[in-house]
């Protein structure tokens, strides 16, 4: 792909901002390209991984995890749930509160996945050198803490 040309009207802040968000996209589609072959998408295999490495958790805590609204989460887990994948849990302090779980089948999906998706992800990122991995970690956590900082 050819590199866009920085214009005057187009600030550095903005080239930067399109260039991850180009990369981002196409890594993930990269890396999420094989989920169609157990019939999951990204917000699903989402959530069956955040289970997977953290356990049950509340639907709230699952969207924040996963960077959705606990709208859209609701209708993920919904379709997890048909699926027999995940099940929803009442709160016995309070009803109001559903923990969502793996179910044996999701444990099994996503334990049988997860080592091909982190293979995939390494593969993809190994275009980079470890210490730029570093660096590209070192400086997307440095934006997301001055994201965090202007929203409290």
């Amino acid at each position: 792909m050819k590199q866009q040309k920085r214009t005057k009207k187009d600030s550095l802040g903005l080239m930067s901002f399109t260039a991850l968000l180009r990369s981002a996209n196409i890594i993930s589609n990269e890396v999420h390209k094989n989920l169609g072959a157990n019939n999951l998408t990204v917000s699903q295999f989402g959530i069956l991984e955040a289970l997977h490495k953290i356990g049950p958790m509340y639907q709230r805590d699952l969207a924040a995890q996963i960077l959705k609204t606990t709208g859209n989460i609701t209708t993920v887990i919904d379709n997890l749930e048909k699926r027999e994948l995940v099940q929803r849990i009442r709160e016995m302090k309070d009803r109001r509160y559903f923990q969502v779980v793996l179910t044996p089948e999701g444990a099994k999906l996503i334990k049988k996945i997860y080592p091909t998706h982190v293979r995939r992800v390494d593969q993809v990122m190994d275009k980079l050198t470890k210490g730029e991995q570093e660096e590209l970690k070192q400086l997307c956590d440095k934006l997301e803490q001055k994201e965090s900082a202007k929203q409290d």
